[in-house]
């Protein structure tokens, strides 16, 4: 996949405490890295930084863990996610990597990778948290095959 390790597993990380927060629940980090098959330490770090974009909300204490309440999941977009762990720029990099590749000097890939970037970018601003959420808690999607 295009995106880093740290954003696919922030990825999951998001949809699974949003489809806990649907249900009411909070989910701490042992579930969370358990769930989405992340080595505890570094899900500690990319919650940490999904919590400090406000991304998800960290409760402390016994009865804490992480959550996403309903209004924000609605509003919350994948795109969102990415920007936050991979920053803007992998919707804007070379297919290959290259630093001078551009429309004038374009690389072997460029024209077809620009169709397809364009269509990710759409589907990350449309798809929202919640959708996800939802299509998990009915059984229609998982994280885990």
């Amino acid at each position: 996949m295009i995106f880093s390790k740290a954003c696919e597993y922030g990825i999951r990380a998001t949809v699974l405490i949003a489809q806990h927060s649907l249900n009411g629940e909070r989910v701490g980090l042992k579930v969370i890295a358990k769930e989405i098959a992340s080595p505890e330490a570094f899900t500690a770090k990319i919650l940490q930084t999904l919590s400090r974009n406000k991304i998800v909300s960290s409760i402390k204490g016994p009865r804490g863990g992480f959550e996403i309440p309903i209004v924000n999941m609605e509003n919350l977009r994948l795109y969102q996610i990415v920007k936050a762990i991979d920053g803007e720029e992998l919707m804007e990099e070379c297919g290959l990597g290259l630093k001078a590749c551009n429309p004038e000097k374009p690389c072997p890939i460029h024209h077809q990778f620009k169709d397809i970037r364009t269509n990710l970018v759409k589907m990350l601003r449309e798809t929202t948290v919640h959708d996800l959420a939802i299509g998990m808690k009915d059984g229609a999607t998982f994280l885990k095959v």
